[in-house]
């Protein structure tokens, strides 16, 4: 053991006069600075041109602006109509203030007979337009102490605007669904200082006559059609 000691002071260096030197101290070793996990990077906005806006917003405007404009020339050129209705509720919660209205041209059974609705009014023609020709009342047979106008007759059902009609008519247009063809013309907004009145003269006068009140629309060459209208015996509910 004395000489395993005696290896190890062997190991140190030492002076000539056999004094242990002093080793130089090694200079602590620097650590690179740890640095953050890289984030990924932003990517840029892209920007959208501002005539995009511009073209949306004037295509909106636009499409604002065409449903009115288009019921203003329809009631401006149009022919006037007449429709008879059905029986319905007159007073329509989920509506508001308003008088739903159906006609007996609404209901495919009673345009079958005419030319082109056997064919025409099926489950294939689900969901299409169709056209139904309106012809007016005859003037020689017409009740002229009638105050509420007389309705027009049904005579025919295409599924295309007829080209050309006879004088005395017009193609009224509709979409075929469930049985039923809708006209746009479906419900009337009541102002609201005539709306109990006018209920009550629509109950009353259903009780009486399933006839008793017709509709004037303004159809015009194309097949639109604006409510014009609305006679209750022989009272008249202009729209």
């Amino acid at each position: 053991m004395t000489d395993d000691l005696n290896n190890r002071q062997n190991l140190v260096p030492t002076s000539p006069d056999g004094q242990p030197l002093e080793l130089p101290k090694e200079p602590p070793v620097e650590l690179p600075p740890t640095l953050p996990p890289s984030l990924p990077k932003e990517t840029p906005e892209r920007r959208v041109p501002a005539w995009r806006f511009l073209a949306a917003m004037l295509l909106q405007s636009a499409l604002i602006v065409a449903v009115p404009f288009q019921s203003a020339l329809t009631y401006a050129q149009g022919e006037t109509v007449t429709l008879r209705t059905l029986p319905v509720d007159p007073y329509d919660l989920l509506r508001g203030y308003s008088q739903t209205l159906r006609y007996d041209i609404s209901m495919a059974n009673n345009l079958k007979a005419l030319p082109g609705g056997e064919e025409l009014l099926t489950w294939k023609n689900e969901g299409e337009l169709v056209y139904v020709t309106l012809a007016a009342p005859n003037k020689a047979n017409a009740e002229f102490d009638a105050i509420a106008p007389e309705a027009w007759t049904p005579v025919a059902v295409s599924l295309d605007l007829p080209e050309a009609l006879d004088p005395g008519q017009v193609a009224l247009r509709g979409r075929f669904r469930n049985r039923r063809i809708t006209y746009g013309l479906e419900t009337y907004y009541m102002p609201e200082a005539q709306r109990d009145g006018i209920n009550d003269e629509v109950r009353q006068a259903q009780s009486q006559d399933n006839e008793a009140f017709v509709v004037n629309v303004k159809v015009d060459a194309k097949g639109n059609s604006v409510p014009q209208s609305l006679w209750i015996e022989d009272q008249e509910y202009r729209f």
